[in-house]
């Protein structure tokens, strides 16, 4: 009986999305979002090489950017969303991936280091390892701070990377401030709770609530899209990849 609602349900949410996208741009202005998901236009930090991790193009005019909690269930659930998105649009070269830690130790006190062993990654292999080794975190943990953190290690060897140098660069403990200053910025664009996702064109970004459909995030996408300059034609020379592959 319920799944005579699952159409409409989707319908209405992708119908916000859409309206808050096509804001985005400056041609208007839209609620803040409330809890069931709706969208409210904001301004965000760009994109920065220095600071973030990135699956996709650089220079791609739309970025996804997902805050998230590695031992949150419905970050598991969106980071194969955010596969898909990528398979659909990352040969474009308009549409990127980049993630940032929002790691909410109130319910998983494990999340933070595992933040951390993510940074670590990045630290030996760029966000070629950084996307290799969360997706891998997302496939192990059960979710929901189950996570035995001696696999961190464990997943590090199975990603490719050299175990003692990232066992000595967790112990360190050299990225904790990077992860607590990511949660201090979610927090500050409005987070409330994980995934917190910006669709987001320079500074300027529609802010989503939850772990949103493939389809609702295609339609928020798409209009997007549909606002930029018919010349917009990013370089994908790069070298980025577009999507990642668990080992």
């Amino acid at each position: 009986m319920k799944s005579q609602y699952v159409l409409p349900i989707t319908i209405v949410v992708a119908g916000a999305l859409i309206a808050g996208a096509v804001f985005l741009l400056g041609k208007g202005s839209v609620p803040t979002p409330g809890g069931d998901g709706t969208t409210g236009k904001t301004t965000a930090r760009a994109y920065d090489p220095k600071i973030d991790h990135i699956l996709g193009n650089p220079d791609a005019p739309v970025k996804v950017v997902e805050y998230a909690d590695l031992e949150c269930p419905f970050c598991k659930t969106f980071e194969t969303t955010m596969h898909q998105v990528m398979d659909f649009y990352g040969q474009s070269g308009k549409v990127a991936w980049v993630y940032r830690a929002f790691p909410l130790a109130q319910l998983h006190s494990k999340a933070p280091q595992e933040a951390t062993a993510a940074e670590c990654a990045a630290a030996q292999g760029g966000d070629t390892a950084f996307f290799k080794y969360i997706d891998q975190v997302y496939a192990v943990t059960p979710g929901s701070n189950g996570l035995d953190l001696a696999q961190l290690p464990v997943i590090a060897e199975q990603v490719g990377l050299d175990v003692a140098k990232f066992n000595q660069c967790l112990q360190s403990g050299v990225f904790a401030k990077k992860v607590q200053d990511s949660y201090n910025e979610a927090i500050a664009a409005g987070g409330q709770g994980t995934p917190f996702v910006l669709i987001m064109v320079g500074n300027d970004a529609v802010q989503l609530q939850g772990a949103q459909p493939y389809d609702s995030m295609r339609a928020a996408i798409d209009a997007v899209l549909a606002q930029l300059p018919s010349d917009t034609n990013p370089s994908t020379s790069s070298g980025q990849a577009t999507s990642t592959t668990t080992p």
